[in-house]
């Protein structure tokens, strides 16, 4: 199924924040946020068992527990197993994501692609969401950022595993769509390039922003557009840096991120648009983007973003960023 179809609506809900990304959220903060959510008519909510070792899942469980099942959508992932065994949360290795979930559950993580795990993987997921199914599986994080130069050797047992298995319930109508979970292009790509397995689309995470989209834009939006299949982009924001934080990539910005961000903000001010408006529309004007999923940890942040949605951004914003040089020169812009 397609999967700007399957999606109801532009804007989701990355649920990430949820699993203590960053800081030790408090429950009613949680449940508040994907409260705001919903009251705010976002029907689209991607979670994974990695998110605070299963914390993001057990929480939007919960605060969706009463709400219609028939009225939303759920994305979850599969590639890691979450255990009763408690671990040394320092000790993880987390590749690139560092202790960014250091406040989550201490539950054992299991990197597992097989066909079994996959199918154990989703189980625990629907019982920790309180549903008796999920939408769309994603294939969580087969890349360099967490496996370095063995991200070949976990993609291909993903490939024998994970990916056959999620062909196999797609064409059972168990899910109805599954892809790629990734922050690099390069699974992607390659998946792009096998024979065998028929992804509906990719959640792909900080690499179609307003910061970081070149690589994206040559090697996989066209051909996702042509297969009609759909990109979801997480992190519209890398990380909060395009909008003041200080992280690009869960990791500190450097000077040169910095100073591009202070470019474009600097022609927004001038033009009188939020930066939010600017990551957001920017990522949803290319014809492959099915939703943006911008996570959020406080209920204040859904407003924000959906104000940002619907902000009129004039054309001379886009034009003068791309007369600066800011995004590329064949990247879809926004018509005003």
């Amino acid at each position: 199924m397609s999967l700007k179809t399957l999606l109801p609506g532009k804007l989701g809900f990355g649920a990430a924040p949820l699993g203590n990304m960053f800081r030790d959220i408090p429950e009613a903060e949680a449940r508040a946020t994907v409260e705001a959510a919903w009251s705010d008519g976002i029907r689209y909510y991607d979670n994974a068992p990695f998110y605070g070792a299963g914390l993001a899942e057990i929480r939007m469980g919960e605060a969706l527990a009463d709400k219609p099942r028939d009225q939303y959508v759920i994305s979850t992932k599969v590639g890691r197993v979450i255990l009763d065994e408690i671990e040394d949360v320092s000790a993880r290795d987390l590749g690139e994501k560092g202790d960014v979930f250091k406040h989550g559950r201490p539950n054992k993580i299991v990197n597992d692609y097989s066909e079994d795990a996959t199918l154990r993987s989703i189980e625990d997921s629907l019982k920790r969401l309180k549903t008796d199914h999920i939408e769309i599986a994603w294939v969580h994080d087969v890349a360099q950022d967490f496996y370095g130069d063995e991200w070949l050797g976990v993609f291909e047992s993903a490939r024998k595993g994970a990916f056959k298995a999620l062909d196999r319930l797609r064409d059972e109508g168990v899910i109805k769509a599954w892809g790629l979970g990734v922050n690099r292009v390069e699974p992607i790509e390659l998946l792009l390039a096998l024979d065998g397995p028929r992804p509906d689309g990719f959640l792909l995470a900080g690499r179609y922003t307003l910061l970081d989209h070149d690589r994206a834009l040559q090697r996989v939006m066209p051909t996702v557009a042509e297969r009609g299949l759909g990109i979801v982009v997480g992190g519209p924001y890398s990380s909060g840096a395009l909008v003041g934080g200080p992280n690009f990539e869960y990791a500190p910005a450097t000077p040169q991120i910095l100073a591009k961000v202070a470019k474009i903000k600097a022609i927004a001010d001038r033009h009188g648009i939020s930066m939010k408006a600017a990551g957001l529309q920017f990522s949803l004007a290319n014809p492959a983007v099915a939703a943006v999923i911008p996570g959020a940890s406080r209920p204040g942040r859904i407003a924000e973003d959906r104000a940002a949605l619907d902000e009129v951004v004039p054309a001379a914003f886009w034009l003068e960023l791309r007369e600066a040089g800011l995004v590329h020169p064949d990247a879809p812009l926004p018509t005003a």
